[in-house]
């Protein structure tokens, strides 16, 4: 809901909430004040034109400080005459809050504290059921953990376990085999040189007889 008011010959489009800068007012910061002036007052779809007021409309302000405008120049003179004025005027000004629109009982801040405790409220929901959900995740968590908890040391002492027996099976064939191969050419070799020394002299004189003399020589 909005209003277009008039104050100080000017109009003014206002709703809840707006802030907006009038000429001067009979009244203090922090005074409440209810401006009567109401041209016109939309609702919707529905809106009220006043002749030249809206009957039974009134807007509700809350004074918060009083200001001045910038400084206007205003220059005259008079040609040929040796008149020059010049002043300057700075307007005394007044910042007011509207706090309602009314029009035949109808308020425009009951809408809005409704809608802000709706939307409040909403929210609580949506933050009542992610603090639910958070907490179910959490103990669907705390589940899985202790579930998981009692497999990983056995795991770990298996993988632990496997690479010694490994190592040791790996270990002992090749010392034992490294050990029977040193120790086996050793009787062979000694006897085949020995037999090949012995039998070589006696190989020689056998094959090769002494030859005769010829008749000629």
């Amino acid at each position: 809901m909005y209003a277009v008011i008039e104050t100080g010959g000017k109009q003014y489009r206002v709703e809840v909430g707006t802030e907006l800068e009038v000429e001067l007012l009979e009244a203090a910061p922090g005074d409440s004040i209810t401006l009567d002036r109401v041209l016109l007052v939309a609702d919707g779809d529905e809106s009220t034109i006043g002749r030249p007021v809206v009957a039974g409309a009134a807007v509700e302000a809350e004074v918060l400080r009083r200001e001045r405008g910038d400084k206007v120049i205003a220059f005259k003179y008079r040609p040929k005459a040796r008149r020059r004025v010049k002043k300057g005027h700075r307007q005394e000004l007044m910042i007011l809050r509207i706090t309602d629109v009314k029009l035949d009982g109808k308020s425009a801040a009951a809408k809005v504290r409704k809608a802000e405790a709706d939307a409040k409220s909403e929210r609580m929901k949506l933050e009542e059921a992610a603090a639910k959900q958070a907490a179910e995740d959490a103990a669907l968590a705390a589940k899985l953990a202790k579930a998981a908890a009692p497999k990983t040391p056995a795991k770990a002492d298996a993988k632990a376990a496997k690479p010694t027996t490994k190592s040791t099976a790996k270990a002992a064939p090749k010392t034992t085999a490294k050990a029977d191969t040193t120790k086996k050419p050793a009787t062979p070799r000694a006897k085949t040189q020995s037999g090949a020394a012995d039998a070589k002299p006696a190989s020689k004189t056998a094959a090769k007889p002494k030859r005769a003399p010829k008749k000629d020589e």
